[in-house]
């Protein structure tokens, strides 16, 4: 109704200030829908409800939960807190569970039915929120509730998400709720936005903005003032170099800064349309051919214009080739939730590794009561969950972020008797998801592919015999040991084997490892061997270009030392680059290490496969400790609203970039900018960094922002991990600035980084 009383009004003759304000009151309407206006549900969910936050069977307590008035934040408060209270975004939420779907309800089960139940599952490392309701019904208002925020949220844009941040941070600043802000709550909002500004030029940004001349901005008025207030003198610069007259970018300069800028070659007039008429907000200037300092500003924001190369993080690789050829995403330990001594065991922790991507998760298991196998990091305190409930959660879980296999890589430490429990169960809880035979029925010469084997679980583990084998030999047992057994002297764990769960093992028998050596003379493709970190590093080191013919045929598989009683990493990089596949991480515990495998694995459609370079596949001799004695060697060389980190009243952050290059013991490398003073809003280096990279294709470049603090360690504030040769050339990112992509000379091209070109 607003919209259209003000098209009538307007009569079609719309100047720059009645357009701002119309697209204030589409900004309303589109507010309205996301934060439920009219919706029944979110207004029961605004008037607030008791609700009891479980944590274990003897720990639940009633909170009051409500939703807030931005639609996107839920309050919670003990009644007994005084002012003390909890806030969480429903952007942060990730789905929600109905019922008995944590282990914490089902504890509870006998006292509360799963109609009152439901978790809140959240992205990320935070801890699951499971909650208690007064009655089914009004489990069922949170329920839809929260499922209408999450989709909400998915659905924006881009530019409904900024309308929706704009929206918030003027909600924020109108203390008085009137729906206008005088210039003390501007004061106070330039704080909260973490800008320490000269407070005459503030006031001459908010004289400027009050086109009413009331002493206060309204809606529109404080759109303008965000406008003024996130101009950027760098993006500013760009636009002034290639802009004759400095107001617009004619289709043809547009153009050419597409070919010099973002190095888009022949296809840049074409692709010069298509932005104007996605990005350009004014019709007069799309009517004319040409872009507004808006629409280029939008632009640069615009995924489009992201630094990592769109078409290399969706699925794209070849994935037709041997497993071996594959780096495959991780986990060690992956039924802890904490450390080795003390933490819980929980199926939640193999969701949460799942749905990060993982294709291959480790199973301890142990004889358990009742004739049931438990998992657990044995002869220590951690608790205990049931064989039988972790591959129940495998089988729901395993195919929902990837289609391609997973590897379960399983520690036997069980009973004869309780070894062919495991067998019945993970053939009849997986069924035909369970790859019990050879592909075709036919001995492999070489390991099947990942496309061969979608939607196929593998057991990794000790085998009677080959497949050559299989059958013509008796129900015979060996003595066997579990792998990481074998590593550990003072493990005097011994178990023999039954046959049931030694015919479930196909292209993943473990074996001793003796020598490259014997394994080029006598192992089979479809053999495999773990590495202590430790072991893995020294072979690395000593003989690392035998080990990456090794794994060019043969799966290996490496694992943290057993006195990371802590959960701690080490770094995979040094493992990456010898061609081991299987480099297992605790990935409950964050971190550098953790950081580099999301990085890693973040291409190729997040698919937990990522195909190892040409050179690590084939028999051409490559040594990461000789890069350039490679055929066909060449080297390359080589930011942005920050969050408040410290938040007492009056602190402003001091960022820097610290930029660390990972790869070949070559390329190594770390460069940091000098700190900005006060500034965590647009700060502006001009500084550039330079590293030279003589196996890119190995390489990851790890972004590091922090607080400059001169008394104390710095505070760290965000980082960003992403494989060298996914970078797009020339583009500027949301969150990561500006690369650049040029030819040098000699056939060595080179990599720039500059931090003069930076957004968010």
């Amino acid at each position: 109704v607003l919209i259209q009383n003000f098209e009538q009004k307007y009569n079609g003759s719309l100047d720059k200030s009645k357009t701002l304000h119309i697209h204030c009151c589409h900004l309303v309407a589109k507010i309205s829908i996301a934060t439920g206006l009219g919706d029944k549900d979110l207004q029961v969910m605004k008037a607030g409800a008791m609700l009891r936050k479980v944590k274990s069977r003897s720990w639940k307590k009633q909170r009051h939960f409500r939703l807030q008035e931005d639609g996107q934040t839920i309050w919670y408060k003990s009644r007994w807190a005084g002012t003390g209270h909890s806030t969480f975004s429903v952007a942060d939420v990730d789905v929600v569970r109905e019922g008995h779907q944590s282990e914490i309800l089902l504890s509870i089960a006998d006292e509360f039915p799963a109609d009152l139940c439901f978790t809140l599952v959240f992205r990320g490392r935070r801890s699951n929120l499971d909650l208690v309701a007064e009655s089914p019904s009004e489990a069922q208002v949170w329920i839809r509730g929260v499922r209408k925020l999450i989709q909400n949220t998915e659905s924006m844009n881009d530019k409904e998400r900024l309308d929706q941040w704009i929206w918030d941070w003027f909600q924020k600043a109108d203390k008085n709720k009137d729906g206008r802000m005088n210039f003390k709550e501007v004061r106070t909002l330039l704080k909260m936005m973490n800008v320490d500004m000269n407070e005459e030029y503030a006031l001459r940004l908010f004289t400027m903005a009050d086109k009413s001349e009331s002493g206060c901005l309204e809606n529109e008025e404080f759109v303008q003032f965000y406008k003024m207030l996130t101009e950027r003198e760098d993006v500013w610069r760009v636009f002034q170099d290639y802009s004759r007259d400095g107001q617009i970018l004619t289709l043809a300069e547009l153009e050419d800064f597409l070919k010099q800028e973002q190095q888009e070659g022949e296809r840049s007039l074409e692709h010069a349309q298509e932005l104007i008429d996605r990005y350009e907000p004014s019709e007069n200037a799309k009517k004319h051919g040409a872009m507004s300092i808006d629409g280029f500003q939008m632009y640069l924001v615009s995924p489009e214009s992201a630094v990592l190369d769109p078409q290399l993080l969706a699925l794209h690789q070849d994935m037709s080739q041997p497993l071996s050829h594959y780096f495959i995403c991780s986990s060690h330990n992956t039924y802890l939730m904490d450390d080795q001594l003390r933490g819980q065991s929980s199926q939640e922790a193999y969701i949460q590794a799942l749905k990060r991507g993982c294709r291959c998760v480790e199973v301890d298991c142990w004889d358990g009561p009742n004739g049931e196998p438990v998992v657990y990091h044995g002869h220590t305190f951690t608790s205990k969950i049931l064989f039988r409930d972790v591959i129940t959660t495998l089988a729901e879980y395993a195919f929902k972020v990837s289609e391609f296999p997973v590897i379960l890589s399983l520690e036997n430490h069980c009973s004869m008797e309780q070894q062919r429990v495991m067998a019945q169960l993970l053939d009849t809880i997986l069924g035909d998801t369970l790859l019990t035979a050879p592909l075709d029925r036919l001995v492999p010469q070489e390991l099947p592919s990942p496309q061969d084997l979608k939607g196929k679980v593998l057991l990794k583990a000790k085998k009677i015999g080959g497949l050559e084998e299989s059958e013509t030999l008796t129900d015979e047992v060996t003595d066997e040991v579990s792998d990481e057994d074998e590593a550990d002297p003072k493990s005097l764990s011994k178990s023999k084997l039954s046959r049931e769960l030694s015919d479930l093992v196909v292209y993943c028998k473990s074996v001793h490892f003796h020598s490259f050596e014997y394994s080029r003379l006598h192992s089979k493709c479809y053999e495999m061997s773990s590495f202590s970190e430790s072991k893995a590093r020294k072979l690395a080191k000593d003989t690392g270009a035998e080990f990456v013919r090794h794994n060019s045929r043969q799966l290996s598989r490496v694992y943290p030392s057993g006195m990371r009683t802590d959960s701690s990493n080490y770094n995979p990089q040094e493992l990456w680059n010898v061609g081991c596949q299987i480099v297992a991480l605790n990935f409950q515990t964050a971190g550098l290490e953790m950081d580099l495998n999301d990085g890693l694995f973040s291409q190729n459609g997040c698919c937990g496969y990522v195909l190892k370079p040409d050179f690590m596949r084939n028999d051409d001799s490559f040594d990461p400790e000789r890069p350039q004695d490679r055929n066909g060697y060449t080297s390359l060389r080589l930011g942005q609203q920050l969050p408040k980190v410290n938040q007492k009243e009056g602190s402003i952050v001091d960022p820097l970039v610290r930029v660390e290059i990972y790869g070949v013991f070559q390329d190594q490398a770390k460069q940091e900018t000098s700190y900005i003073d006060n500034n965590g809003f647009n700060p502006l280096w001009n500084e550039t960094l330079n590293f030279i990279v003589h196996v890119p294709e190995l390489a990851l470049v790890r972004f590091v922002v922090e607080d400059y603090d001169k008394a104390s360690r710095n505070d760290f504030m965000g980082q960003f991990t992403v494989p060298f040769t996914c970078i797009q050339p020339g583009k500027i990112d949301l969150i990561i600035l500006h690369l650049r992509v040029k030819s040098g000379q000699l056939g060595k091209s080179q990599l720039q980084f500059s931090l003069n070109d930076c957004t968010k």
